[in-house]
């Protein structure tokens, strides 16, 4: 058996780092990214017949950790970090193998890529398989939890001018009001005088959050 996983392919994201990214795969469905085969694995033959299905899979990796510890429990940043939970009850990056799972949805298919929607990938994190979604069997109608439960917040009214969204690419104006919406700071960060940031396609937003329910962008530069 062999010991080592294969880099089939890598996303390509309007993410280059990792904050801002939405926590979990389908929260942002505007967002379209792009998963790039590799030269071994961009053959029409290993894709003939994904067609016929409307999502995939993602299995990838989490590239952008760099420990090599774990822990049996883990602080949920959405639980404010304060709360410890066992590691597997959980989907934080710090595991034994540092291995991530996606749901996306196909937008396109082309000859050494594929067009998906809904991902919740960095730029170039490495993808080691990916699998269709097949909804009989990968849907389970009365599967439960209340985990959510705990971390549900409504969504943050988004202020920014014209001026500054219309320094973001069309395609990019949607997915980003989203993104923002949903609140990307930590979640055990709330102070209502710092200024947060992060890179999002070519550009640099800041924003703050005031009064925990409004969130008004300050500036987009490059």
């Amino acid at each position: 058996m062999k010991n080592t996983l294969k880099i089939i392919a890598r996303i390509r994201s309007a993410f280059p780092t990792k904050f801002g990214i939405p926590r979990q795969s389908g929260l942002v469905k505007s967002l379209h990214s792009r998963i790039v085969f590799e030269p071994e694995f961009a053959v029409p033959e290993a894709i003939r017949g994904l067609e016929n299905f409307s999502h995939l899979w993602l299995i990838w990796g989490f590239s952008a950790n760099l420990s090599t510890a774990w822990s049996p429990t883990v602080r949920p940043p959405r639980l404010g970090g304060n709360r410890r939970l066992g590691v597997f009850a959980t989907r934080s990056p710090f595991r034994p193998n540092p291995i991530g799972l996606s749901v996306v949805k196909i937008e396109k298919i082309e000859e050494n890529s594929i067009v998906v929607s809904g991902a919740d990938l960095m730029d170039q994190t490495p993808v080691f398989d990916i699998k269709p979604y097949l909804p009989e069997v990968d849907c389970i109608p009365d599967a439960t939890e209340t985990y959510t439960n705990l971390v549900k917040k409504s969504p943050l009214t988004v202020k920014i001018g014209e001026n500054l969204l219309s320094k973001i690419k069309p395609e990019l104006r949607e997915p980003l009001l989203e993104i923002l919406a949903l609140d990307p700071r930590p979640a055990y960060q709330h102070d209502a005088e710092k200024t947060y940031g992060f890179r999002f396609g070519s550009c640099e937003i800041k924003f703050k959050v005031e009064d925990e329910r409004i969130l008004k962008v300050y500036e987009i530069s490059d």
